[in-house]
Protein backbone atom coordinates (compact mmCIF):
# COMPACT_ATOMS: atom_id res chain seq x y z
CA UNK A 1 0.00 0.00 0.00
CA UNK A 2 1.36 3.41 -0.96
CA UNK A 3 0.34 7.02 -0.30
CA UNK A 4 1.69 9.99 -2.21
CA UNK A 5 1.41 12.40 0.71
CA UNK A 6 1.38 12.31 4.49
CA UNK A 7 -2.05 13.98 4.50
CA UNK A 8 -3.56 11.22 2.37
CA UNK A 9 -2.05 8.62 4.66
CA UNK A 10 -3.48 10.38 7.73
CA UNK A 11 -6.93 10.43 6.09
CA UNK A 12 -6.68 6.66 5.57
CA UNK A 13 -5.24 6.06 9.04
CA UNK A 14 -8.40 7.38 10.74
CA UNK A 15 -10.07 4.08 9.96
CA UNK A 16 -7.30 1.98 8.47
CA UNK A 17 -4.99 1.58 11.46
CA UNK A 18 -6.62 -0.96 13.74
CA UNK A 19 -4.57 -3.54 15.63
CA UNK A 20 -0.88 -3.14 16.48
CA UNK A 21 1.93 -3.36 17.32
CA UNK A 22 2.99 -0.81 14.71
CA UNK A 23 6.53 -0.31 13.44
CA UNK A 24 7.53 3.10 12.08
CA UNK A 25 10.56 3.42 9.80
CA UNK A 26 11.72 6.95 8.94
CA UNK A 27 13.67 6.81 5.68
CA UNK A 28 16.24 9.60 5.57
CA UNK A 29 17.70 7.99 2.45
CA UNK A 30 17.70 4.57 0.78
CA UNK A 31 20.74 3.11 2.60
CA UNK A 32 19.79 -0.34 3.96
CA UNK A 33 16.11 0.60 3.85
CA UNK A 34 15.11 -2.83 2.55
CA UNK A 35 17.01 -4.68 5.27
CA UNK A 36 15.49 -2.44 7.95
CA UNK A 37 11.97 -3.14 6.68
CA UNK A 38 12.67 -6.88 6.48
CA UNK A 39 13.96 -6.86 10.06
CA UNK A 40 10.86 -5.06 11.34
CA UNK A 41 8.62 -7.55 9.53
CA UNK A 42 10.53 -10.46 11.06
CA UNK A 43 9.91 -9.09 14.56
CA UNK A 44 6.18 -9.49 14.04
CA UNK A 45 4.79 -5.98 13.70
CA UNK A 46 1.24 -6.06 12.36
CA UNK A 47 1.99 -3.07 10.14
CA UNK A 48 5.33 -1.54 9.21
CA UNK A 49 4.79 2.08 8.17
CA UNK A 50 7.63 3.57 6.11
CA UNK A 51 7.72 7.36 5.89
CA UNK A 52 10.18 9.26 3.72
CA UNK A 53 10.76 11.88 1.05
CA UNK A 54 11.84 9.61 -1.80
CA UNK A 55 10.54 6.09 -1.35
CA UNK A 56 11.09 3.23 -3.80
CA UNK A 57 8.50 0.72 -4.91
CA UNK A 58 8.11 -2.08 -2.43
CA UNK A 59 8.25 -5.83 -3.13
CA UNK A 60 4.92 -7.58 -3.60
CA UNK A 61 5.63 -10.06 -0.80
CA UNK A 62 5.64 -7.17 1.71
CA UNK A 63 2.47 -5.51 0.51
CA UNK A 64 0.23 -7.00 3.20
CA UNK A 65 2.44 -5.85 6.06
CA UNK A 66 4.19 -2.72 4.77
CA UNK A 67 2.75 0.74 4.08
CA UNK A 68 4.74 3.42 2.27
CA UNK A 69 3.80 7.08 2.64
CA UNK A 70 5.54 10.19 1.36
CA UNK A 71 6.51 12.50 4.21
CA UNK A 72 9.06 15.21 4.80
CA UNK A 73 11.80 14.01 7.15
CA UNK A 74 13.58 17.11 8.53
CA UNK A 75 17.33 17.32 7.95
CA UNK A 76 17.70 17.45 11.74
CA UNK A 77 16.14 14.00 12.01
CA UNK A 78 13.42 15.33 14.31
CA UNK A 79 10.43 13.08 13.63
CA UNK A 80 8.45 14.02 16.74
CA UNK A 81 5.88 15.97 14.70
CA UNK A 82 5.17 12.99 12.46
CA UNK A 83 4.89 10.59 15.41
CA UNK A 84 2.58 12.96 17.28
CA UNK A 85 0.36 13.33 14.22
CA UNK A 86 -0.05 9.54 14.05
CA UNK A 87 -0.62 8.79 17.72
CA UNK A 88 -4.34 9.74 17.81
CA UNK A 89 -4.97 6.80 15.44
CA UNK A 90 -2.93 4.35 17.51
CA UNK A 91 -4.47 4.80 20.95
CA UNK A 92 -3.90 1.84 23.22
CA UNK A 93 -1.49 0.20 20.77
CA UNK A 94 2.25 -0.40 21.02
CA UNK A 95 4.56 1.43 18.64
CA UNK A 96 8.27 1.19 17.87
CA UNK A 97 10.20 3.53 15.61
CA UNK A 98 13.61 3.70 13.98
CA UNK A 99 15.39 5.20 10.99
CA UNK A 100 16.69 3.29 7.97
CA UNK A 101 19.92 1.33 8.57
CA UNK A 102 18.74 0.67 12.14
CA UNK A 103 17.72 -2.68 13.62
CA UNK A 104 15.68 -3.24 16.78
CA UNK A 105 16.74 -6.01 19.16
CA UNK A 106 15.17 -6.99 22.45
CA UNK A 107 15.97 -9.92 24.74
CA UNK A 108 15.30 -13.24 22.99
CA UNK A 109 14.01 -11.41 19.89
CA UNK A 110 15.08 -14.31 17.68
CA UNK A 111 12.43 -16.49 19.33
CA UNK A 112 9.89 -14.05 20.77
CA UNK A 113 7.77 -11.49 18.93
CA UNK A 114 7.18 -7.82 19.56
CA UNK A 115 3.63 -8.73 20.64
CA UNK A 116 5.02 -11.01 23.36
CA UNK A 117 7.31 -8.21 24.52
CA UNK A 118 4.38 -5.81 24.68
CA UNK A 119 2.24 -8.28 26.62
CA UNK A 120 5.01 -8.85 29.18
CA UNK A 121 5.55 -5.12 29.63
CA UNK A 122 1.86 -4.55 30.28
CA UNK A 123 1.89 -7.31 32.90
CA UNK A 124 4.62 -5.29 34.62
CA UNK A 125 2.51 -2.12 34.30
CA UNK A 126 5.08 -0.57 31.99
CA UNK A 127 4.01 1.48 28.97
CA UNK A 128 7.48 2.24 27.62
CA UNK A 129 10.80 0.46 27.13
CA UNK A 130 14.14 2.24 27.31
CA UNK A 131 16.19 1.57 24.19
CA UNK A 132 19.91 2.15 23.72
CA UNK A 133 21.18 3.15 20.29
CA UNK A 134 24.25 0.99 19.69
CA UNK A 135 26.43 2.34 16.89
CA UNK A 136 27.41 -0.07 14.13
CA UNK A 137 30.19 0.64 11.64
CA UNK A 138 32.14 -1.03 8.86
CA UNK A 139 35.41 -2.54 10.05
CA UNK A 140 37.36 -1.15 7.06
CA UNK A 141 36.54 2.31 5.71
CA UNK A 142 38.90 1.73 2.80
CA UNK A 143 36.62 -1.05 1.57
CA UNK A 144 33.40 0.66 2.74
CA UNK A 145 33.91 4.45 2.71
CA UNK A 146 30.26 5.09 3.57
CA UNK A 147 30.82 3.47 6.98
CA UNK A 148 28.02 0.98 6.32
CA UNK A 149 28.52 -2.74 5.74
CA UNK A 150 26.33 -5.41 7.29
CA UNK A 151 28.82 -8.18 6.54
CA UNK A 152 31.66 -6.61 8.53
CA UNK A 153 29.61 -4.66 11.06
CA UNK A 154 31.35 -3.86 14.33
CA UNK A 155 30.23 -2.29 17.59
CA UNK A 156 31.97 -0.94 20.68
CA UNK A 157 32.06 -3.47 23.51
CA UNK A 158 32.87 -0.84 26.17
CA UNK A 159 32.94 2.92 26.66
CA UNK A 160 29.31 3.44 27.67
CA UNK A 161 28.27 5.54 30.66
CA UNK A 162 25.30 7.34 32.19
CA UNK A 163 24.73 10.66 33.95
CA UNK A 164 21.83 11.64 36.18
CA UNK A 165 19.14 13.61 34.35
CA UNK A 166 18.04 16.78 36.13
CA UNK A 167 15.45 19.50 35.63
CA UNK A 168 16.29 23.18 35.06
CA UNK A 169 16.69 23.67 38.83
CA UNK A 170 19.20 20.78 38.96
CA UNK A 171 16.81 18.45 40.77
CA UNK A 172 17.35 14.84 39.61
CA UNK A 173 14.47 13.11 37.85
CA UNK A 174 13.34 9.84 39.40
CA UNK A 175 14.74 6.82 37.52
CA UNK A 176 15.92 8.86 34.55
CA UNK A 177 19.46 9.07 33.17
CA UNK A 178 21.24 10.32 30.06
CA UNK A 179 23.28 7.59 28.36
CA UNK A 180 26.38 8.07 26.22
CA UNK A 181 28.89 5.97 24.29
CA UNK A 182 29.76 4.55 20.90
CA UNK A 183 30.82 6.74 17.99
CA UNK A 184 29.02 9.75 19.44
CA UNK A 185 31.35 9.57 22.44
CA UNK A 186 34.58 8.70 20.60
CA UNK A 187 34.07 11.38 17.95
CA UNK A 188 32.15 13.86 20.07
CA UNK A 189 34.03 16.83 18.59
CA UNK A 190 32.06 16.22 15.38
CA UNK A 191 28.69 15.70 17.14
CA UNK A 192 26.55 18.58 18.45
CA UNK A 193 26.09 18.34 22.21
CA UNK A 194 22.33 17.90 21.87
CA UNK A 195 22.86 14.84 19.62
CA UNK A 196 25.32 12.88 21.80
CA UNK A 197 22.86 10.87 23.90
CA UNK A 198 22.22 7.28 22.86
CA UNK A 199 18.98 6.66 24.79
CA UNK A 200 15.57 6.62 23.15
CA UNK A 201 12.14 5.54 24.29
CA UNK A 202 11.75 3.66 21.02
CA UNK A 203 9.05 1.19 22.16
CA UNK A 204 5.95 2.61 23.81
CA UNK A 205 2.20 2.26 24.25
CA UNK A 206 0.09 5.19 23.05
CA UNK A 207 -2.06 6.69 25.81
CA UNK A 208 -4.31 9.74 25.97
CA UNK A 209 -2.34 12.99 25.81
CA UNK A 210 1.02 11.38 25.02
CA UNK A 211 3.41 13.55 23.01
CA UNK A 212 6.94 12.88 21.80
CA UNK A 213 9.45 15.66 22.38
CA UNK A 214 12.28 16.63 20.05
CA UNK A 215 14.93 14.87 22.17
CA UNK A 216 13.22 11.44 21.86
CA UNK A 217 11.64 11.68 25.32
CA UNK A 218 7.94 12.07 26.16
CA UNK A 219 5.79 14.54 28.03
CA UNK A 220 4.77 11.87 30.57
CA UNK A 221 7.68 11.45 33.01
CA UNK A 222 7.14 7.74 33.68
CA UNK A 223 7.70 6.98 30.00
CA UNK A 224 11.26 8.29 30.30
CA UNK A 225 12.30 6.02 33.17
CA UNK A 226 14.74 3.13 32.79
CA UNK A 227 12.87 0.80 35.17
CA UNK A 228 9.87 0.46 37.40
CA UNK A 229 10.32 1.37 41.12
CA UNK A 230 10.37 -2.21 42.42
CA UNK A 231 12.87 -4.06 40.18
CA UNK A 232 14.92 -3.84 36.98
CA UNK A 233 12.83 -3.66 33.82
CA UNK A 234 13.47 -5.04 30.37
CA UNK A 235 15.46 -2.80 28.01
CA UNK A 236 16.18 -3.03 24.28
CA UNK A 237 18.75 -1.91 21.71
CA UNK A 238 18.63 -0.31 18.30
CA UNK A 239 21.74 -1.29 16.38
CA UNK A 240 22.37 1.63 14.08
CA UNK A 241 24.65 2.62 11.18
CA UNK A 242 23.14 6.12 11.30
CA UNK A 243 26.00 7.84 13.14
CA UNK A 244 28.71 6.15 11.05
CA UNK A 245 26.87 7.14 7.89
CA UNK A 246 26.54 10.76 9.03
CA UNK A 247 30.18 11.08 10.13
CA UNK A 248 31.38 9.86 6.71
CA UNK A 249 28.96 12.05 4.78
CA UNK A 250 29.72 15.22 6.70
CA UNK A 251 32.51 17.22 4.98
CA UNK A 252 33.66 18.45 8.39
CA UNK A 253 34.39 14.95 9.70
CA UNK A 254 34.85 12.55 6.79
CA UNK A 255 38.50 13.47 6.11
CA UNK A 256 39.30 13.49 9.84
CA UNK A 257 38.23 9.87 10.32
CA UNK A 258 40.23 7.12 8.63
CA UNK A 259 38.77 4.25 10.67
CA UNK A 260 36.09 3.61 13.27
CA UNK A 261 37.87 0.46 14.45
CA UNK A 262 39.71 0.57 17.80
CA UNK A 263 40.94 -1.82 20.48
CA UNK A 264 37.44 -2.13 21.98
CA UNK A 265 35.72 -3.00 18.70
CA UNK A 266 33.98 -6.34 18.31
CA UNK A 267 32.30 -7.98 15.35
CA UNK A 268 28.54 -7.73 15.62
CA UNK A 269 26.96 -11.17 15.53
CA UNK A 270 23.42 -9.87 14.88
CA UNK A 271 22.40 -11.56 18.13
CA UNK A 272 20.34 -10.41 21.09
CA UNK A 273 22.48 -12.63 23.32
CA UNK A 274 25.63 -10.72 22.37
CA UNK A 275 23.93 -7.44 23.29
CA UNK A 276 22.86 -8.87 26.67
CA UNK A 277 26.35 -10.26 27.31
CA UNK A 278 27.81 -6.79 26.67
CA UNK A 279 25.27 -5.17 29.02
CA UNK A 280 23.67 -3.21 26.17
CA UNK A 281 20.22 -4.44 27.15
CA UNK A 282 18.77 -6.65 29.85
CA UNK A 283 15.83 -9.00 30.21
CA UNK A 284 14.73 -7.76 33.64
CA UNK A 285 12.29 -10.37 34.93
CA UNK A 286 11.62 -11.83 31.47
CA UNK A 287 13.20 -15.27 31.37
Amino acid sequence: MQFNSFDSFIAWARGGLTKGPFGLVFAEDSVELDSTIDHMCTLGFKKVIVLGNDLPDFPDHQSEQVIFAKADIPASGDISGLVNALMPFMKGEWVSYCYNAEYLYFPFSEDRSISELAAFSMEERRDAILTYVVDLYASDLGQNPSGVDRNTACLDRSGYYALARSDKWNNPFDRQMDFYGGLRWRFEEHIPETKRRIDRIAIFRVTEGLQMLQDHTFNIAEYNTYSCPWHNSITASICSFRTAKALKRNPGSTFEISTFYWHNSASFRWSSQQLMDLGLMEPGQWF
